[in-house]
């Protein structure tokens, strides 16, 4: 640590200089307000009216860590270790997805269409974070919620964000390519996921924050096959959802109209795909057909 003041407008200021070439001043600014908060309960009014607000030495040493994370292009949430979606703290690491304001836009209109008759039974395909998970069973606190994901990492953190919001949710480890493992699985009133859509020719002009940080096993599909987890989840969805049950998809932008494709052929109806605010196909949604 080269900083020769432990005044707090001196800190901000240098750490500021650091930030800005890489992030742009506004993003630097807001990064730096964030972890002041977080690591001291300053807020920004607060920061600004404790001009003469001396930091310890070993607040120094964890602000200049959590700094040094950011310089190496860390994001945010995993330099803090937790990220908000809806009206929740979860906690995150390098196991998760951080989660999106798309993914909460698609969980929004879940619980909006759905609130007034709640699905009693709920399956939250690839859950990470258990984000999704966590949301649905806090709006439909009847519904037997129900998450899987294949990696066990992922369950652990998202077993302990569902204790942490006090949600009883199944979790279990789960290969949603293996037929075998999924074949055994229940019927369900709701099936939601967020599966991995981003395409590897698509890398490019992604970020060094995502590349460098959040797991590719979550982001990334084959880019020969990019509606695989599409096309699994739409077969096993037509054999376990029960007659009138909802499935809603997060999708590739790209391929918002293959995906609508896949769910019209016999199951289901109502398909549609939905925009997100940025007018970007985003979540698509379909009814199992009731039977005859």
């Amino acid at each position: 640590m080269n900083y020769r003041t432990n005044l707090l407008p001196e800190i901000k200021k240098i750490i500021l200089g650091e930030l800005t070439p890489l992030y742009g001043r506004n993003e630097s600014q807001t990064m730096l307000d964030i972890l002041i908060e977080e690591y001291f309960g300053l807020s920004r009014v607060e920061q600004a009216l404790n001009r003469d607000y001396r930091l310890s030495e070993s607040e120094l040493l964890q602000l200049h860590f959590a700094v040094k994370k950011l310089k190496a292009f860390m994001p945010l949430q995993y330099v803090l270790g937790k990220a908000r979606f809806m009206d929740m703290e979860l906690k995150v690491n390098g196991s998760v997805l951080i989660p999106r304001p798309e993914t909460e836009e698609m969980v929004r209109y879940i619980i909006a269409e759905n609130r007034q008759k709640a699905p009693s039974s709920i399956l939250d395909i690839g859950t990470g974070s258990g984000a999704i998970a966590i949301a649905l069973k806090k709006a439909f606190p009847q519904a037997s919620v129900t998450a899987v994901d294949v990696s066990d990492a992922a369950l652990e953190v998202a077993a302990a964000n569902a204790a942490a919001n006090d949600c009883e949710i199944g979790f279990q480890k789960t290969d949603f390519l293996n037929e075998r493992e999924v074949a055994r699985l229940p019927r369900f009133g709701l099936i939601v996921s967020n599966p991995p859509y981003v395409t590897h020719s698509e890398k490019s002009r992604m970020s060094k924050n995502i590349l460098d940080y959040e797991p590719h096993m979550a982001l990334f599909t084959a880019n020969d096959d990019p509606l695989l987890f599409y096309r699994a989840i739409s077969v096993f969805s037509r054999n376990h959802l029960l007659p009138g049950g909802k499935l809603y998809l997060e999708i590739n932008e790209s391929f918002a109209a293959e995906v609508c494709e896949m769910l019209e052929k016999p199951g289901f109806n109502a398909v549609k795909s939905h925009k997100d605010i940025h007018g970007k196909e985003r979540f698509v949604s379909g009814i199992i057909s009731l039977p005859l």
